[in-house]
């Protein structure tokens, strides 16, 4: 039933004047040029109304305009209506999207991949006719502007123009989010034109890449001009944005209900609730105790702290899980992502350095250069899990190093210059060197990764899948009963409930370290310190400076998980076991017995780099003997003098080889360059 203008607009006036009067009045004293209409209260006033918005929304919300324009209020011109709160019958797919859709109001959700610069818009263009003074206003729709043809007095062309109206107007993509898709399927992207009160810097920040949004607007089509300047019979489609709003992104920004609150305070009061919780983070796969228990600490983040000097400190954590293939890193993985909002998965040969922090792509939308995020700042204040780490290429892996330490992406390419945050918390799993770690040899040597990338991690889990009657009996059974039935392993704590605990302790526990947890780190980095002391050569360093802050990272997030806003002695002595259950997995040296952490920081263990220095002593010593060219045989025997064996010796030699410090000029002997 098509409803006259003059109609309604006077509809329009009165359920204005019923329901959203106050709020205008509120908006124009703050200074808002819009108003925000539920599109809820409008169809339970009048369904006519509605009906007429949803097929001819240009029309209607023109007429909405008008309607407030009526009011005897100042400011009321040039006031823009927004709508929210549409049926789900309006939600569309944008693979969905066809030529039905065109100029009817829909919403579409999706994450904002990029952004393009704010510009200035023409909207309409005021001519006067040199002739006879007519003036006649254009309204400039098109991508191209337009001029009157001709005027009423008869006049062709060249007509005076007096004024035009601009607009700030600005292009963002948006690609539908991966949790909407099944598999196998590449998500698609439209582009949204923004206008108005929408790129207002307050909006600006909530279309920043990577943000999950919902987007009212008004499917249209885009002419596209072919080189030869001719329109083609192809139209590129877009969405003119009425309404944007951010869906849940962060563990910040999760709205929790009281009743939800009743029964997150119910766990954290509860005596075995920490187990609970660590029972929760992945119940389907068997054991991994430790594991389990990291991750819960990772999720629950440490607090990030901005010093007087400006130099911040993580809270983030970065968890590295090194397996044998089959123990179910990659299930891990996934169950992280679900728990994470912001979560994305990525693995190892589809990921470059581009897709993982930024890239600068070409615009063609509103033209020049635009920046897209990568998963990485995607899901800043979320969680990126890289799964076989060890399969990416070296400079793929390099990208990642400044955003794992300081996490920001910067880049400087095709004149844009920029600094992108990427709060991120990463957990990453590989292979070891050969496949499957060797249970004799040492595990440090095993990991194929290079030591400046592995050295940001704070804790690594070596996982060795070894037979063992008892533990491979029960895996079996565990893993038959999962797929006899699948919902016998129910988690304790539902992942809704798990999500929204974790979202709570982020939100509201910020804690801070007591003197007695601080004593506890303290004693322990100096233990740690002081037990690298060696006899003679080079003395291990079994712990840095990094494993002290990761430490802090580990406690703050134990505190925050039984919602303590103080770190005490019991959440230290927690922190402190999970990294010497890593540091003795991965760090421990097996002749000289101690934890040395240059075997994971340099890949060179202490020991080694002690024989390699006796080595070179002895070589400058048997070349003031024998001039340039050394017998292998004397270097070896006056290296056993000093208590060094005939293996160590060979290794040592290897290394200075490879390092370019020796030469072998003919067999046997030895010369340095």
């Amino acid at each position: 039933m098509e409803i006259n203008a003059i109609e309604q607009i006077k509809r329009f006036q009165d359920f204005i004047d019923i329901n959203y009067y106050n709020s205008l009045l509120e908006n124009i004293r703050k200074g808002n040029k819009f108003l925000l209409v539920d599109f809820v209260e409008l169809s339970k006033y009048d369904p006519d109304l509605a009906t007429e918005l949803l097929d001819a929304p240009e029309e209607t919300i023109k007429a909405i305009e008008k309607a407030i324009e009526q009011f005897d209020v100042d400011g009321l011109n040039d006031l823009r209506i927004r709508f929210h709160n549409l049926p789900q019958s309006q939600h569309i797919m944008i693979r969905n999207i066809r030529s039905k859709h065109l100029n009817k109001l829909f919403f579409v959700e999706g994450v904002i991949r990029r952004k393009s610069d704010v510009r200035p818009q023409v909207t309409s263009a005021r001519f006067e006719c040199p002739v006879c003074g007519n003036i006649m206003n254009v309204l400039q729709l098109e991508g191209t502007f337009r001029e009157p043809t001709r005027c009423g007095c008869g006049r062709k062309g060249k007509f005076v123009m007096l004024d035009k109206e601009l607009v700030d107007a600005q292009g963002i993509v948006i690609e539908e989010a991966h949790e909407n898709i099944e598999g196998g399927e590449q998500p698609k992207r439209i582009n949204v034109l923004l206008t108005d009160d929408l790129v207002s810097p307050l909006s600006e920040k909530r279309t920043s890449p990577g943000s999950k949004v919902e987007v009212v607007g008004i499917v249209k089509e885009v002419p596209i001009i072919s080189r030869s300047g001719a329109k083609s019979t192809k139209l590129d489609l877009m969405v003119d944005a009425n309404y944007i709003k951010p869906v849940e992104s962060t563990f910040y920004e999760i709205e929790i209900s009281e009743e939800e609150e009743k029964q997150i305070l119910e766990i954290a009061n509860d005596p075995k609730g920490y187990e609970k919780l660590v029972n929760s983070i992945a119940p389907s796969i068997y054991g991994y105790e430790k594991i389990k228990e990291a991750l819960l600490l990772q999720l629950m983040g440490g607090v990030r702290k901005t010093r007087m000097d400006s130099v911040v400190s993580r809270g983030d954590m970065h968890i590295l899980l090194v397996g044998d293939p089959g123990s179910g890193k990659s299930a891990l993985l996934k169950r992280i992502t679900q728990i994470a909002p912001k979560g994305r998965y990525v693995s190892g040969k589809g990921v470059s350095g581009a897709g993982i922090t930024a890239a600068v792509v070409r615009d063609e939308f509103l033209s020049g250069w635009a920046l897209e995020a990568g998963a990485m700042v995607l899901s800043s204040d979320g969680l990126v899990c890289v799964d076989e780490l060890d399969k990416m290429s070296n400079e793929d892996r390099a990208a990642m190093h400044e955003a794992l330490e300081n996490q920001t992406v910067s880049i400087s390419k095709a004149n844009i210059q920029a600094t992108l945050i990427a709060r991120t918390t990463v957990l990453a799993a590989a292979n070891p060197k050969y496949g499957r770690f060797d249970p004799y040899g040492i595990i440090a040597d095993q990991i194929n990764l290079p030591p400046t990338l592995i050295n940001r991690f704070d804790l690594i889990f070596p996982i060795k899948d070894l037979p063992e009657e008892t533990r491979d009996e029960k895996m079996a059974k565990h893993i038959l009963i999962l797929h006899q039935s699948p919902e016998v392993n129910e988690p304790e704590i539902s992942t809704e409930i798990l999500r929204k605990y974790i979202a709570y302790a982020r939100q509201k526990i910020i804690p801070k370290l007591t003197d007695g947890a601080l004593e506890e780190i303290k004693e322990f980095y100096l233990r740690m310190r002081k037990s690298g002391g060696g006899d003679g050569g080079i003395n291990a360093i079994p712990i840095s400076a990094r494993q002290l802050e990761a430490l802090v990272r580990l406690s703050e997030a134990s505190a925050r998980s039984r919602f303590d806003d103080r770190v005490t002695r019991k959440d230290a002595k927690k922190a402190i076991e999970l990294l010497d259950y890593c540091l003795m997995q991965v760090g421990f040296d097996r002749e000289t017995g101690k934890v040395d952490i240059d075997r994971i920081a340099t890949g060179i263990a202490a020991t080694s780099r002690s024989h390699i220095l006796i080595l070179k002593d002895i070589i400058g010593e048997l070349e003031n003997r024998f001039g340039k060219s050394i017998p292998i045989n004397d270097v070896v025997a006056e290296a056993k003098n000093r208590g060094l064996d005939e293996d160590k010796v060979e290794e040592a030699l290897e290394r200075l080889k490879r390092s370019g410090d020796i030469f072998e000029p003919k067999r046997g002997s030895i010369s340095r360059i």
